[in-house]
Parts: structure tokens; C-alpha cells; sequence
């Protein structure tokens, strides 16, 4: 059955999650600087996963090459990737915030929380306090009027903070800002807008609707038309989330050269990809393949499958067809392979294993 709208939607969001979760499992850490990625080795090919406030403070962010990060903080400490540990610390927190009502996970370290009372601001310490005694993690809390003013709120209480943002207050709090601070929007759409003299929020919400449908399609272009107001979903919706599909990427130490070596490492992330797909149990649609050349720039390139399939051979055999689109003579530092998969029917979804969004 679905859901109906909340009278506020907080959004919960795990204070530098990943660096905090290490920092439990290393006190020692506490208060220095900590940057999470790769192997923790920053003489290698790795990027940034996390990193501590202390470390964000000298520039440190992520997705930034840890060769970067170490050049920004050399004193930081590095560590690797632990997932294991990770999931383990997400599921204990989302398992805390079910004890206060609905809930809509996003990820690893954020979810929507449903409150039907007069008083968001006191349930919101209330749940923060539950979740530092349960896990000893801190959190934020955006509260909104629906998901959108919720989710960007969370922002303005970090860090341990909590935050109201609504109808009422949007343009006094947003107006003036860049389109960037808004969800959804990166550096891509934010130039396709200056293109039409939009730059901050107050004037993507006074654009015609249609020259935004014009730039962006009639689908993104009525999504960023009620964006610029803050319009959006009140509805937390519990139901399981279930993966549409799975990925693998491998950042290479020594640059793929040769043919052959390309060719062997798109089957090895193939393999990698169906081991994960044959686990949830359906068939593969859709493949892309990511290709980052050196130094730094990246291509991506899709193919829909003929029919859906749980093959590994095919799926492996069109993996290596897109391959063949890369451009030839480049070398290459990483590739990555993602499968869509099937999305089940409504009343099988329950019984497909639910995977949490990274």
C-alpha cells in the first residue's frame, strides 16, 4: 500500500560517516586528520572516500585522487575501503531510526524519516540522541515541509546539527545561492543553465517551464521547473529498496597499454559484475562500461542487451564490444563496468535480496 505524506520529512544524514566509523574502531584517530580510499596507500591509483572534517579543512574531499589528498594533508592518516564494516555500522542506524517511525533509506549514511507531530525540532534531538547512545555516531537533521527542503536543510545543520527549511522560509534561505546548492544539480546542468542567464535558485524558479523543458527534455525539464521552488514529494516510502543494478571498477597501479590487457581486464569486471548479479536472482538489460584515460578523463558507453539475460558469456561478449568503441592508442588508468538489471514485479519485490545505495 502507499504511503501517505508526511507532516514533515526529516532527513537524517551520518556525520562524515565513513571517517567516524573508523575513528570507533580507532579512538586513537579521534580529532586528527583522516582520509579513507583505495588501499590506504596514497603513493597509489586510488580516490578519496571520505574524509574527516580536520582533513576537509585543509581541502581534502571526496572523490579527489589520494595523491591529491596527500599532497593537501601529508600528515593525515590514510586508510583503506572497509565496506564490511561499513554496512555493518549503516545497519545498526537504520535499525535505530525504524524505532521512530517510517523510513525511507537513500544510503549507506542518509534516509527520510516520516513525523506526524507539532514539535519536529525536539523529536529530531530526540533521534539524534538515539542513534549516538545506540551507535556512537553522530548525525544532522534537515526537517521539511516535504523530501526536497528536507534533504537541503541537512546541510545547513552540519555538523550535529538540525535545521527547518519550508515553503515559508525557501527563498529567504535560498534564493540568493547558486543553482549548484541544490539536490540534484552538478556542475553539467548549472552550466547548461548560465547558458540562459539562470544562476541562482530565485531565478530557476521565475524561468518559464519551457525553456527548461527546451534544455533539458520534457521529463528533467519539469523536474528543475519545480526544483527551483523547492516543490517536491511529502511521501516516505518504506517499501524495500531493491538494486537496479550493480557495478565494479578497478583503478589500475600501471596504465592499460596494449589491446589484450584492456580486453582481460573488461572480462575480469565482468566477472565480477555477474557474480553480484547471479545473487539477486535476475536477468542483465543494459550494460555501461566506464573508460578513464590518462590523465584524467573520462567516457562512458552503453549498450542495451537484445533480451534480458543471466549469461555470463553474453553479458562478457558485449562488455568487450563496447571495449572496442574506446579510442585506440590512449592509455588507460580505469575502467568500470555497471549491469542493469530486470526490476522485479511488485509482489516478488519483498523476496529479492535489498542492497543499500552507495
Amino acid at each position: 500500500m502507499e504511503a501517505s505524506p508526511s507532516r514533515w520529512v526529516l532527513h537524517v544524514d551520518l556525520d562524515q560517516f565513513i571517517a567516524a566509523v573508523e575513528v570507533l574502531r580507532h579512538p586513537e584517530l579521534a580529532g586528527r586528520q583522516v582520509v579513507v580510499g583505495g588501499r590506504g596507500d596514497p603513493a597509489e591509483r586510488a580516490v578519496v572516500s571520505t574524509a574527516s572534517y580536520e582533513a576537509r579543512e585543509l581541502g581534502v574531499g571526496s572523490g579527489m585522487p589520494l595523491r591529491t589528498a596527500y599532497r593537501l594533508a601529508p600528515d593525515a592518516v590514510f586508510l583503506p575501503v572497509d565496506k564490511a564494516a561499513y554496512d555493518a555500522a549503516s545497519a545498526e542506524v537504520m535499525a535505530t531510526l525504524r524505532r521512530h517511525g517510517r523510513l525511507e533509506v537513500l544510503g549507506w549514511d542518509e534516509a527520510f524519516l516520516a513525523y506526524e507531530g507539532d514539535e519536529p525540532e525536539a523529536f529530531a534531538r530526540e533521534v539524534q540522541a538515539d542513534v549516538l547512545a545506540r551507535t556512537r555516531l553522530h548525525c544532522s537533521i534537515g526537517i521539511g515541509d516535504n523530501k526536497i527542503r528536507a534533504k537541503i536543510a541537512t546541510g545547513f545543520g552540519k555538523p550535529r546539527g538540525v535545521y527547518r527549511l519550508t515553503r515559508d522560509t525557501w527563498f529567504d534561505v535560498m534564493g540568493g545561492r547558486p543553482v549548484r546548492d541544490l539536490w540534484g544539480v552538478g556542475a553539467a546542468v548549472s552550466r547548461r543553465l548560465a547558458r540562459h542567464g539562470i544562476r541562482t535558485v530565485a531565478e530557476l524558479a521565475a524561468t518559464d517551464p519551457e525553456v527548461l523543458v527546451g534544455e533539458f527534455g520534457p521529463r528533467m525539464g519539469a523536474w528543475y521547473a519545480e526544483l527551483g521552488s523547492g516543490h517536491g514529494s511529502r511521501v516516505v516510502d518504506d517499501t524495500p529498496w531493491v538494486a537496479r543494478g550493480h557495478s565494479r571498477e578497478t583503478t589500475y597501479q600501471q596504465d592499460l597499454t596494449e589491446p589484450a590487457e584492456v580486453e582481460e581486464a573488461v572480462r575480469v569486471l565482468a566477472a565480477q559484475v555477474m557474480e553480484d548479479v547471479h545473487a539477486e536472482g535476475r536477468p542483465v538489460i543494459r550494460i555501461t562500461l566506464k573508460v578513464r584515460y590518462v590523465p584524467f578523463f573520462t567516457k562512458t558507453f552503453s549498450r542495451t542487451l537484445p533480451e534480458p539475460t543471466s549469461d555470463a558469456g553474453t553479458v562478457e561478449a558485449a562488455a568487450l564490444v563496447l571495449a572496442g568503441k574506446r579510442e585506440e592508442g590512449r592509455a588507460i588508468r580505469l575502467l568500470g563496468l555497471r549491469a542493469e538489471m530486470l526490476m522485479p514485479e511488485p509482489d516478488t519485490a519483498e523476496r529479492t535480496p535489498i542492497r543499500g545505495r552507495l
